[in-house]
């Protein structure tokens, strides 16, 4: 990498040169650099709303980048050891959804674990591509799904040789890693394309002693979050392309779906966060490392909670584990995850990243403090001391694996008739169904609704989960399938 190049930002230099021009605004957006809407000006600032700008020559086009920003993808690639970098302003929704629709069409078969985030089966959705599921192996206890494992993949690739790609998190939400040099290689020789959504992953490539990263992996192509660890503007993402695709076809892709009004803001912030990350990441993510073993001790030392890490590390299911996520199972202080998140919120004023059944998940990133985690851990151990309750009461935490009945195309745009959740056990779910965040969904378009989720369902609207997907905005109702 020539850090000396990575020292510069040319999409937020642009702007700065544009905002020292004075120029007289006859173009969008129509807040006029602030001056319409002055409440909005107060809200973000003179300098904010001076460079909410549209597409202009001299700050080039993300629909067909020329210059700038076709620089700052450039020097991004380089940063991240890809042939082709792409700067998403959709999230990585957009990014992930790019993947699938690069390599999928109608009727394509992707071979992928069932713990995938919702933007995923969106995807096939929009294309008509066929899950093939290996589903991963649960832990009973934490009530997560693990890594994709090799001898299943292997199986899965035998049974659907037809199979174009292979997606892979990395990592899971949790932590979680599979061997992805192992899962890259089987599915060369196969001929499949392997697709990683790492939205939880931008500092596996700038920390030392951390899971492998999908480029490095030799993967081809990745979604990765940049503003999730990577430091930059919510919404703000990259896809990442090796070689071994056709990087203008990804483009075009990329265009059916992509606004033709990029934000400036989420533009630079990428730029910005990119030159950062490139010329302190190593030295960032190894504090953030730091923070979160020590958070991770601290919590195993008040008891009850379990703070999980690398001692989870089997080279199977758990091929490797993210350290930086502080992932915390709650179930033997009698409490679920969402409540603790809800009590953290509430009575202490800390907000945390999510909830589930059992488990929670602090986000450590380059932005903490040392000051921060202890506060956190002094909240945890309160809430232990003044919450906890008996945790024979509680719900077993089990992942449950779905059933895939229909495509999820087929199921989504069918006919479909609202009924009582209650009373849908045995028919086929036409919408999703997932807490969010994390966005897994717990029932997708095309699967069979069974009373085992049914009561998951209904414990997690109990415990307080953001229940999302449905029709129905309370999920009383679910739209089911009519064959």
């Amino acid at each position: 990498m020539r850090l000396e190049a990575q020292k510069h930002a040319p999409v937020y230099e642009a702007l700065e040169k544009f905002r020292k021009q004075r120029i007289v605004p006859f173009d969008v957006p129509g807040h006029k650099r602030g001056r319409g809407n002055p409440e909005l000006r107060e809200l973000l600032g003179e300098k904010c709303v001076s460079i909410d700008v549209n597409s202009m020559k001299q700050l080039d086009n993300l629909c067909h980048p020329m210059s700038v920003i076709k620089e700052a993808e450039e020097l991004a690639a380089e940063a991240f050891g890809a042939d082709h970098c792409f700067f998403m302003v959709g999230g990585t929704t957009s990014a992930v959804q790019s993947m699938v629709l690069t390599a999928c069409r109608a009727g394509d078969k992707i071979i992928l674990p069932r713990n995938v985030h919702k933007s995923v089966i969106n995807a096939l959705v929009l294309c008509g591509a066929i899950p093939v599921y290996v589903n991963p192996e649960v832990d009973k206890k934490l009530g997560i799904s693990l890594g994709m494992e090799l001898p299943e993949l292997e199986r899965a690739i035998r049974e659907n040789p037809d199979a174009v790609c292979v997606l892979v998190n990395n990592p899971t939400y949790y932590g979680i890693c599979s061997d992805l040099r192992g899962i890259v290689k089987l599915a060369h020789e196969h001929n499949m394309l392997v697709l990683v959504d790492e939205a939880h992953g931008t500092h596996l490539y700038f920390g030392k002693d951390l899971p492998v990263n999908a480029m490095e992996a030799g993967a081809d192509m990745a979604s990765v979050s940049m503003h999730k660890s990577g430091g930059s503007l919510t919404q703000s993402s990259l896809l990442l392309v090796n070689k071994t695709v056709n990087w203008e076809y990804v483009s075009q892709i990329i265009n059916l779906t992509q606004t033709t009004s990029a934000s400036y803001l989420l533009l630079s912030s990428l730029d910005i966060s990119r030159r950062n990350l490139a010329l302190r990441g190593e030295e960032s993510f190894a504090k953030v490392r730091e923070m979160a073993e020590y958070a991770r001790a601290e919590i195993n030392s008040v008891g009850g909670y379990y703070a999980y890490g690398a001692e989870m590390i089997n080279k199977k299911s758990i091929f490797d584990f993210d350290v930086t996520k502080l992932s915390i199972y709650t179930r033997d202080i009698g409490l679920a995850g969402i409540e603790v998140y809800d009590l953290l919120r509430d009575e202490y004023d800390i907000q945390i990243e999510f909830g589930d059944i059992a488990n929670i998940l602090a986000y450590i990133s380059i932005g903490d403090r040392i000051q921060d985690i202890e506060r956190l851990v002094g909240a945890l151990a309160d809430i232990k001391r003044l919450y906890s309750k008996d945790p024979s009461q509680m719900m077993v935490t089990e992942y449950i694996a779905p059933q895939v009945l229909v495509s999820p195309q087929k199921a989504f745009y069918s006919d479909k008739t609202a009924v009582p959740l209650e009373k849908t056990a045995g028919k086929i779910c036409g919408e999703f169904v997932m807490c969010y965040p994390p966005g897994i969904p717990i029932l997708a378009p095309g699967e069979l609704i069974t009373a085992q989720i049914i009561e998951y369902i209904l414990y997690a609207k109990e415990k307080g989960c953001s229940m999302q997907g449905t029709q129905d905005p309370y999920m009383n109702y679910l739209q089911v399938f009519e064959q």
